[in-house]
Parts: structure tokens; sequence; C-alpha cells
């Protein structure tokens, strides 16, 4: 492969991961950021780091130029696609870039409803040679939304008895880097990424409480005492509220369960557990 490899969201807990992959297999890479100076101390050696606002799309022509793929990401701050994430899209077809692997979401393919399924649309009609990649809910939730709960030692979520087929971020970066180094064979092609078991909160709790030698319970609650608990707990904004609420009710309503076996195909090893995340970062979950 020549040329560089441009990563959207490439501090992320998915951009992150696929730019370690990348530099491992000595690809070059691009990290798409909105201010380099901050982004470097946070990115592996070597990466090379250009401005890229989605909601400045005078920063893109210059973030595209001499790439050959690129990896695509909804920062979930935006909501509207057409004039961001499309249009970067219209200046990697301009700019020749061959091909462009999208971190969608499972599902994004019936739901109308969500930004992903307007950009997969667009890359469709776009001409340039893309792969959607469709995860499901990711094990790092553990280290983000839930991290204040699990110090706490009560992880009060609005998700029943649902068991989750947990996919971690790395897995999701592996796989993105191995595609964008080498699409052929993945064109047109969309992955539906889950992890390797399905596994309940009650059951997450335990393995928390195990490695961290105290107690961690679940508390399954309705979804307005969830909202009033991320208000009080995590001084979330409603529109955050409103985005985890219905993700969580997806969870409960079984959206989550199903596992998957694409990951472990691409990947060509089984994929992580959700143990495993919970064992890489005892220290962080700690606190």
């Amino acid at each position: 492969m020549s040329g560089s490899v441009l990563v959207t969201a490439a501090t992320g807990n998915v951009g992150r991961p696929t730019v370690e992959a990348l530099v491992a297999a000595g690809a070059h890479v691009r990290a798409g950021v909105r201010d380099p100076d901050a982004a470097t101390e946070a990115l592996p050696a070597g990466v090379e780091t250009v401005r890229l606002d989605f909601q400045e799309p005078a920063t893109f022509s210059a973030a595209v130029e001499g790439v050959v793929s690129l990896f695509l990401l909804r920062p979930p701050a935006i909501a509207r696609v057409r004039g961001t994430l499309n249009r970067l899209v219209d200046a990697a077809v301009e700019a020749g870039v061959a091909h462009c692997v999208f971190c969608s979401v499972e599902g994004a393919d019936r739901n109308r409803l969500i930004p992903h399924h307007a950009v997969e649309e667009h890359l469709r009609a776009s001409g340039l040679s893309w792969t959607f990649l469709r995860p499901g809910f990711f094990a790092q939730n553990l280290t983000g939304p839930y991290l204040g709960d699990i110090r706490r030692g009560r992880l009060v979520l609005p998700a029943g008895d649902a068991p989750v087929a947990f996919v971690d971020t790395r897995d999701v970066g592996e796989v993105a880097a191995s595609i964008l180094r080498a699409p052929e064979g993945h064109a047109g092609e969309a992955y539906v990424l889950t992890g390797r078991e399905a596994i309940g909160f009650g059951d997450v709790a335990r393995l928390l409480s195990g490695e961290l030698n105290r107690n961690v319970e679940y508390e399954p609650v309705g979804l307005l005492r969830y909202a009033r608990h991320l208000r009080r707990h995590e001084h979330a904004s409603l529109v955050r509220i409103g985005v985890l609420t219905a993700l969580h009710a997806n969870v409960r309503r079984g959206g989550s369960s199903t596992v998957d076996p694409g990951l472990e195909r691409l990947l060509g090893r089984p994929a992580r557990a959700v143990a495993d995340l919970i064992r890489d970062e005892r220290e962080l979950l700690a606190g």
C-alpha cells in the first residue's frame, strides 16, 4: 500500500486503536483532528496530524490530499451529516481516495432515523469504494459512561436482564486497520461486529467485583429513574441523557443480544471478552 491513511476521530475509543494497528503494520497514518498540537501527545510517534473539523468544510481538501484510504467515524456531537461527513466523502472522491471504511452501527441499514444510515446511503451513491463496519454494544462503555458508577460500586442501568454481546473497540480497530491496508475483497461489504459471547450486566458486575476485589452491584432501573440518575451523578446534558436512555432501551429489548461470528472470521482469532477489558483496565476502573 502506498499513500497515507486518513483516520478521523483518531484519539477516540475506535479511532485510536485503528491508528495503533496501522502504525504497528508500518502504514503511514494521518490523523484528522480538530487540534493537531493537542492530539500529537495522545497518538503514537510518527503519526502525522492534520486539522480536520467536520463543522468547517474548508479543512477537508488538505486533509484528504494524497490519501489512499479513509477511516470515517461520526463523532457523537454531529447529528447532521449532509454538510459534514457526507461532504468529506465528496472531498475524498475529488481527491482520488481509493477506499473508505465507515464505522457505522449495527442496524444502520434498517434504521433511517439515525445519521449513520444517511452516511451509508451517500457512500453507496458516491462512486467511492467502501466497507461498512457495524459494531454492536461497546465493551468500552465500562471505561466511559459507566466509569463513575463502577467506582461508586453501583452500576445503575435500564437494561433489564437482557444479555449483551459486548464488542471491544480494540478488535474493531484491528479489523478497520486490516481493511484500510488491504481493501481487496472487502469492497461493498458490510460487517456486523460483536463479541464472542452475550452476558448480562449482572454477570458484568460479578466480573468487576472479582477483578477489583470489592463489591460492584448491578441495579436495573426504569428509564425515568435512569435519566434522573444521569442528571444527578453525571451532570449529563439532556441530549446525552436522551441518547444513553434510548441506547439502553434497545438493549433491554434484546437489540444487542445476538452474537455474530463475523468479527472472529475477520480477526483470524477469538474476539476479546469483557473479562479481558476489565483485567486490562483494572487500574482505571478501580480509580
